[in-house]
């Protein structure tokens, strides 16, 4: 079960709750339900995690590749300078060849960095942003619950003490 559904089912659990009598902003919740949607917003959470170092993995292992594959177009640049050795003009033109292959090479690798980076830092500052509205949406439920318990216990005494 995702947190997005888990989410929903406490919506769900407030919208078919029984009102409070003379306060309908109020509401009677099961209580033990909220308790296990709450534990599993905690067991989801470490999956969410798993799903963001996943993601960081993949990065680091196309950097890798892309790292892999510079050096690969370095070495075949270099053997084919060391190959086309018969005159200088030659040797110039291999060596420039290499250069430029090089710099493209390191140019694409940099590319491929910062767009997995940028990527892995939006993805992670989504899972912030979720992580934290989600936070929120437990905090206020849970103060919610609170309001609902004092006025509960408060109409209790009231209703124990008529003379009031």
């Amino acid at each position: 079960m995702s947190i997005d559904e888990i989410l929903d089912d406490m919506d769900d659990l407030l919208d078919k709750s029984a009102g409070v009598p003379f306060a309908s902003h109020k509401a009677i919740i099961d209580g033990e339900r909220l308790r296990e949607l709450i534990n599993d917003v905690r067991l989801n959470v470490p999956q969410e995690i798993k799903h963001a170092k996943m993601v960081e993995y993949d990065r680091d292992r196309i950097i890798r590749e892309a790292e892999a594959k510079a050096e690969q177009i370095v070495r075949q640049a270099e053997e084919r300078a060391k190959v086309i050795v018969s005159e200088e003009a030659i040797l110039r033109e291999a060596k420039k060849r290499a250069y430029d292959l090089i710099t493209k090479a390191k140019t694409e690798a940099e590319a491929v960095k910062h767009a997995t980076d940028t990527y892995v830092n939006k993805r992670f500052k989504e899972a912030e942003d979720f992580f934290n509205t989600g936070l929120q949406d437990v905090q206020q439920r849970k103060a919610k619950l609170e309001r609902l318990k004092k006025n509960k216990q408060a109409a209790q005494q009231n209703a124990n003490n008529p003379e009031m």
